[in-house]
């Protein structure tokens, strides 16, 4: 099963190629996609993106999560939330959102496990 590529990205908007839904936040797996509903564990800007935000792509086998901090990167990753991930034996990259959705399509595209959290806007 492939990850999904990320058909396009604008303020606010994005949208995963074969998937009907837009999103303003998603999640992204092989085989799949989702909102990123920061609700769900009571996630802000800071202290930022929780190991309960990446629970759900990690349990889908990814080899790499590629995180997106938001167009002017005002998310936070903290250095326990990117610790948390090394030790599941999971390669984490964050960036810049337009980055972070390049570097994911990029391993998208040759075929890697790789999953990713997005945040569209700041």
């Amino acid at each position: 099963m492939s990850s999904p590529e990320i058909a396009s990205l604008s303020w606010g908007h994005m949208k995963v190629k074969g998937c009907s839904a837009s999103y303003k936040d998603c999640k992204v797996w092989p085989g799949g996609s989702r909102a990123w509903d920061w609700r769900e564990t009571g996630t802000d800007h800071y202290p930022g993106v929780q190991p309960a935000d990446l629970e759900e792509v990690l349990k889908k086998g990814v080899q790499t999560l590629v995180i997106g901090r938001g167009m002017s990167e005002a998310l936070q990753v903290p250095p326990s939330t990117a610790d948390y991930v090394k030790k599941q034996g999971v390669d984490v990259r964050v960036f810049q959102t337009e980055q972070a959705v390049k570097e994911y399509n990029a391993l998208a595209g040759q075929g890697a496990k790789v999953g990713g959290v997005f945040h569209s806007t700041c």
